[in-house]
This record gives C-alpha cells, structure tokens and sequence, in this order.
C-alpha cells in the first residue's frame, strides 16, 4: 500500500473517486426520473425535435416556419440570444469604456455625472428596466396607424421600427469569401505597421491601408458586378407595415437594458484599471509633451488593458445569462422558445437540459476567448 503515499497518485485517484461520485448521483437522478415518467405514460428521449413545431416565431434571427421541426425552433431561439447578448455586449462595451473614462474626468460635474449614472444602473434590479424601456417604448410611440415617417422608407411607431432590407440575390459565397480575405489581410498590414512603427517612431499610415485592404475586395467585386443587391422598402398600410427590416420593441427594450447594464459594470472595470496604473506613467507622458487625451489613449489603457480583461470576462458571461430575462417581456429568446416547446411536447426534463447545456458552452466558449486574449495582452516574462 506503499503506492497510497504517492501525492501524484493521491491526486489522481481523489479526482476518479469524485468524478465517479458525481456520474453516480447524476446517473441516479436519471434512472429515477425516467421511471416515474414511465409510470405517467410520458415517453422520454430527443424524438419531439423532428416534429413539427406548429407555432410562430415573432422575430427569428434565422428563416423559421411553423411547419419546421421543433429542433430548428430551439436553433432560432439560440440565435435570437446570441444576437441580442452578443449587440448588448458590444454596445454595452463602448458606452462603458466612455463613461469609465468620464469617471476619471477632472471636470467635477461630468464625474459626477457618470458617477451618478453607474450607481443607478447598478443599484436597481433589470428585469425592473426592461419592463420599464419596453412601457416607454409601447406607451410613448404613436400606434401602427399613425407611425412616424422619420426619412423615406423609415417608419417608428409602438411596434417597432421598420427600415428598408437588403438581400444578396448572387454572389453571397464571393462576398463572404471577399469580406472574410479583407479582414485576414487588414490583421496582418495592421501588424506588419505597428512593429515598423515601433522600430522606426514614424507614422506609416497603417490603420488607413488596413482599412482599404478590409473593405476594398470587398468594394471591387460590388463595382465588377460580381454580387447583386435587392431592397425591400417597407410600405405603410391601413393597419401594418409590410416589407422592409422589422425591429421589434421587445428587441429594442431587451438590447437596450443589456447594454445599459453591461456599460455601468463595464465603466467600473475601466475606472479601477485606470487608477490601477502608476501615477508615474502620467507624470512620464507629461514629460514627453504628450497631451491627456492621448497619454489615456497611448500609454495608460493598453496597460490598463491588462487589468481590465479578467474581470471583463464575467460581464460579458452575465450579460449572456441575463438574457433569459427576455421571456417577461415577450421576446423569442432560448428560454421563452424552450418553454413554448415545453407546454406543447410535454419534455420538460429533456428540454431543460438542452438550454442549460446552451448556456454552459456559450459560457466555455466566452472564457476560453477572453482566456486567449488575456495571455496575449498579458506581459510575457523574459
């Protein structure tokens, strides 16, 4: 039994025992439940997502009938969160790392402000301002009949706004492949500059030429005719608008409480990784003639970069999460579509399992992102 006094072996051995422990309990609880449901009569398995869903879709990310399976229902209601958290995340994103910078401001009132801003934010639940924006939104609006004509072809009113569509009739695979070229080339002229400009201390234009590499292909295929536009303009009728980009107040009302809330944590991050970095890195850029809005922009954010990163990671993992919170105003999101599935198939347990395990890989998936570019901003030891 000498082995048993082996650390690496003791180590080993205590994850298998708890990894079977946990396999146990889980594989018990499934036994258990699958016999009472057997009992009831409530067949178990994954065969509902080949039914047809028989109900409709509100706003759908993807193109999505009622006579679709009940599978591609649960995908649209995925792609409804990913696109919403994903918006919220960016928008939320830049109006925070504004208003983080406004915290440190020396103007005494536009700090106060942004400090007054956060806390509101932060200090009342969100579910309360969803159904706040969303009352705005439907009450403050003029109704379908009366919708705002705001330019041609633009049209706001309580159920939304509703804006002239694009489709791509041929060429899409070329475009994407344009599109998709144009930003591997940028990345790298965009790497390529900043090393010689850092070796050489002049400016060589880099963001100008990434730029004309991200959206020139792009651009020459448009003009050679190798990709073909259509618009749909949206008409107003006696009751409804038809055609067009239709933007939902459900949409709007969710992505606007996201981002709001994600920019009030995401300022708070950004004003401790400011007051983070040294006095001295101020005091230096000072020395070098470099006025304030570029020693924040040049010197003291890229290092506060490297603060502000981990904690930016559990943000961007709760605004996902919070997207749940979609179902008490009516948006099509995972959990409101599971539900759906759920009252009409009568898989509960099935269905549950499938949005938790949506939800625990977008959640890996954002770590493992940020993961990497943490260890790529990181500084690496020599």
């Amino acid at each position: 039994m000498a082995f048993l006094h082996d650390m690496r072996f003791r180590a080993y051995f205590y994850q298998v025992v708890a990894i079977g422990f946990v396999a146990l309990v889980g594989w018990t609880l499934f036994s258990t439940a699958s016999g009472n449901l057997a009992k009831q009569n409530i067949a178990t398995g994954f065969d509902f997502l080949t039914r047809p869903a028989g109900f409709v879709i509100t706003e759908a990310a993807i193109a999505f009938e009622p006579t679709d399976t009940v599978g591609r229902a649960i995908l649209v209601g995925i792609a409804n969160t990913v696109k919403v958290s994903l918006l919220a995340a960016i928008f939320g994103t830049i109006l925070g790392l504004a208003v983080g910078i406004a915290r440190m401001s020396r103007n005494p009132l536009l700090a106060r402000l942004a400090l007054v801003y956060v806390e509101l934010l932060r200090n009342v639940p969100l579910l309360l301002y969803l159904f706040l924006w969303y009352s705005l939104i439907i009450l403050i609006l003029p109704p379908v009949k009366q919708a705002l004509n705001l330019l041609p072809g633009v049209y706001l009113s309580n159920s939304g706004l509703v804006v002239p569509a694009a489709f791509v009739e041929s060429g899409g695979l070329a475009l994407l492949a344009c599109l998709v070229g144009g930003a591997m080339a940028a990345l790298v002229i965009r790497r390529v500059a900043t090393k010689k400009r850092v070796a050489t201390g002049r400016s060589n234009h880099g963001g100008l030429l990434a730029l004309a590499a991200l959206v020139g292909p792009a651009l020459l295929l448009w003009l050679a005719g190798g990709v073909a536009l259509d618009w749909d303009f949206p008409t107003a009728g006696k009751f409804r608008l038809t055609g067009g980009l239709h933007v939902r107040p459900e949409f709007v009302a969710l992505l606007f409480g996201l981002a709001l809330s994600v920019s009030a944590n995401v300022a708070e991050i950004v004003r401790a990784g400011i007051q983070a970095v040294s006095k001295g890195q101020w005091e230096a850029a000072a020395a070098l003639g470099l006025a304030r809005g570029r020693t924040m922009r040049l010197v003291v954010l890229p290092q506060a970069l490297r603060i502000i990163i981990p904690p930016l990671t559990n943000t961007y993992l709760t605004v996902f999460k919070n997207s749940s919170l979609a179902i008490a105003i009516g948006f099509p999101d995972l959990v409101t579509v599971s539900n759906i599935v759920m009252n009409q198939t009568g898989q509960a347990m099935e269905t549950i399992a499938i949005f938790m395990g949506v939800y625990l890989a977008l959640s890996i998936a954002i770590s493992l992102l940020m993961n990497w570019y943490n260890a790529h901003v990181a500084l690496k030891e020599r």
